[in-house]
């Protein structure tokens, strides 16, 4: 994967696709108009990205909490993600962007497992750019489900290390978010990528996701570019001149 055009860009962002229910509510509309007009946002924010030299690229889609929404959303959300699936795999494919779904995909119909995994597959070999897609995915289940693994395999947990946890979620292999940014101004992580954004600058933004676009992202990177990233440490400013004698 191309490392950024201009190092004070992000490798990776992770972005919190908040705000759809609003941006509906506000036009009196369903939320499901709201939902469609959340997804026609992601290819122009994603082509602003590549262009701007950002490679890879993870959506909050679907959290673990979003079960307990209304069944008849619920339905629309899955039935809005094979459509998806469906309309978009082919050009993200000959555009050379690789797709994965991170999350437990076992809740998942057996249909949408299926076409998840197709595009996974026919989009493997690719190396323009990411697409991590977050479905039935949390932070926390993350990380068990990675301990559960280990502990599977036979991994010493007693000599459980950071590299070897990382190696074992969803995102292993890609390096973690430099950037997230959280759409519609909630002050929240909401269990997303708590292992991966340690680190992360985070963007809030008053902007409902259905009006986020590329002028909104570069936003976005522009903060991100005057931002000092420390990374716990801390800054040793030189010595100032002892004042004169009086």
């Amino acid at each position: 994967m191309p490392e950024p055009s201009r190092p004070e860009l992000p490798r990776h962002i992770g972005i919190i696709m908040d705000g759809n229910g609003r941006w509906a509510r506000s036009r009196h509309l369903p939320r499901a108009a709201g939902h469609r007009a959340g997804v026609a946002t992601i290819r122009p924010v994603m082509e602003a990205c590549n262009e701007a030299g950002v490679h890879i690229l993870t959506l909050y889609a679907f959290s673990t909490e979003n079960w307990s929404r209304p069944r008849h959303e619920v339905a629309a959300l899955m039935q809005l993600f094979g459509e998806t699936i469906d309309s978009e795999v082919d050009e993200m494919h000959a555009e050379g962007i690789q797709i994965r779904a991170i999350g437990d995909r076992s809740k998942l119909s057996d249909r949408l497992q299926r076409k998840v995994r197709a595009a996974e597959d026919l989009t493997s070999g690719n190396t323009r750019a990411i697409l991590n897609v977050a479905i039935n995915y949390g932070g926390r289940s993350e990380i068990v489900a990675a301990v559960r693994d280990l502990a599977a395999r036979g991994c010493d947990l007693a000599a459980l290390d950071n590299d070897t946890l990382a190696g074992a979620l969803y995102t292993a292999g890609l390096p973690d978010p430099d950037l997230i940014v959280r759409t519609a101004g909630e002050m929240r992580i909401s269990n997303f990528m708590l292992w991966q954004a340690a680190y992360a600058e985070i963007y809030i933004t008053e902007t409902l996701w259905p009006d986020f676009d590329a002028h909104a992202i570069e936003g976005a990177l522009a903060a991100y570019a005057r931002r000092d990233r420390r990374f716990g440490a801390v800054r040793v400013e030189a010595a100032l001149p002892a004042p004169a004698s009086l």
